[in-house]
């Protein structure tokens, strides 16, 4: 389809190549253009790349396809308070059909990112019956932006930390019960996986497996290596990303492979800026990265843009672009969920309360999956593990993906999908 069919059809003109808008009027056209009705468009054209997605405006199945898949809103008990989710469902339903997976994005972030996840996803749901849910959290994305507050005093950090992770929690098992859902295993990206194992931990019954995508939260150490500058910097593997031979052969993590990455991470922390004193009081002030982004008005398209093209410069041109157009929709939208970070996260991306200390209470199935490039610090996912065995689970795993950074499920898709069917698919052992 050609840019100006797009735009007859209500679609925004679509970016220059990569994504870029590289000059002043196309940036201020791109910044113009953004809204409500811009974010949708934006959503709708990476979810067209679906076979099997039906638009709101269009009825009926999809041929012979054994899934269906729509996007919407979903409204929750509070006026204006709605989530919105994309529905993968099968379209012959199994008597006997595994929990749904229910797919939750990273902090700031959409459920649009894992487009090239969702065909492997579909065909799994397809093939057992069930279904599978993507989900924007409460405050982020396109669902709805209501405001976020944290009334405990800051050196409350158990009252701030408990408050700011309800607000997602809660929001999401209201969503559940909205939906009929009797349990769901959760595959979480990021401070999505960190709000999944919370998740887990407070309504544990709802949950049936965990599957953690490079997970923010996890060690405790406050000299930890991770370093959140890096997604700003890592380009992702564009070998692994355009399909020419991507290396999909992936590493149970050992504790030599989890120290090289710790190494790495050590060598690039050592090289921060002296920046980072002020990236400090700003993180703790409970300024959001966002915010550079909406106060710099019609040059914002330029800035996400320059991002998208060097953090995913594996995909497509066209993918590029749309992803462009998706990314500033949503970041430039109004600020709720994003000012939950500084009362959860301590600056270096280290938890305020770090899993590796609760997640032991935990009697399902959990995996962790990491990047051989990541900047998250894998140490915590593999003590995590350890940590579940010594309290009787031993269903804890931990994997680390080749040619791939804290996007890993993006970064080499075709290794992550064949991970998360093989994990959807692995028989829980029910511990009492």
């Amino acid at each position: 389809m050609t840019a100006s069919a797009e735009s007859s059809s209500g679609f925004l003109p679509l970016p220059p190549a990569r994504g870029i808008p590289a000059t002043f009027s196309a940036s201020l056209r791109s910044w113009w253009a953004a809204g409500e009705k811009g974010s949708a468009a934006a959503e709708e054209r990476i979810l067209r790349r679906l076979p099997f997605f039906r638009p709101e405006k269009m009825d009926g199945s999809v041929d012979d396809s054994p899934v269906i898949a729509h996007s919407s809103r979903v409204d929750l008990s509070k006026p204006k308070y709605y989530l919105n989710t994309l529905s993968i469902k099968a379209t012959s339903p199994s008597s006997s059909p595994p929990p749904p997976a229910v797919i939750l994005h990273g902090y700031g972030a959409g459920l649009g990112f894992f487009f090239r996840n969702f065909p492997t996803l579909a065909k799994w749901a397809g093939r057992r019956g069930t279904d599978v849910y993507a989900v924007d959290w409460l405050g982020m994305g396109r669902s709805a932006r209501v405001p976020f507050t944290v009334k405990a005093k800051r050196e409350d950090i158990k009252g701030r930390v408990t408050e700011a992770e309800s607000f997602f929690v809660d929001s999401l098992e209201e969503w559940r019960e909205k939906m009929g859902l009797e349990t769901m295993t959760l595959v979480g990206h990021s401070l999505g996986a960190y709000f999944s194992i919370a998740y887990a931990l407070k309504y544990p019954t709802r949950v049936s497996k965990l599957v953690l995508l490079s997970p923010a939260g996890i060690p405790h150490d406050s000299n930890s290596t991770s370093d959140p500058s890096r997604e700003l910097t890592d380009t992702g593997d564009s070998t692994a990303q355009s399909g020419s031979s991507p290396d999909t052969t992936v590493q149970p993590a050992t504790t030599i492979k989890v120290e090289e990455i710790k190494n790495e991470q050590g060598r690039e922390t050592r090289q921060r800026s002296r920046s980072w004193k002020l990236i400090v009081y700003l993180w703790e002030e409970g300024w959001s990265p966002f915010q550079v982004v909406r106060s710099s008005l019609f040059l914002g398209p330029m800035i996400i843009g320059k991002y998208t093209a060097r953090r995913f410069s594996g995909l497509t041109e066209e993918e590029t672009r749309d992803m462009h157009d998706y990314i500033h929709n949503i970041t430039i939208a109004k600020g709720s969920g994003e000012y939950c970070i500084s009362h959860i996260l301590a600056p270096g991306a280290y938890a305020r309360l770090p899993m590796v200390d609760r997640i032991g209470a935990l009697k399902i199935p959990v995996t962790f999956i990491y990047g051989d490039s990541d900047w998250m610090d894998p140490s915590g996912g593999y003590k995590s593990v350890e940590n579940l065995r010594a309290a009787g689970n031993g269903q804890g795993r931990m994997y680390i993906v080749p040619r791939s950074g804290h996007h890993v499920y993006l970064d080499n898709p075709k290794a992550v999908n064949d991970l998360l069917v093989k994990e959807l698919d692995r028989p829980i052992k029910r511990i009492v």
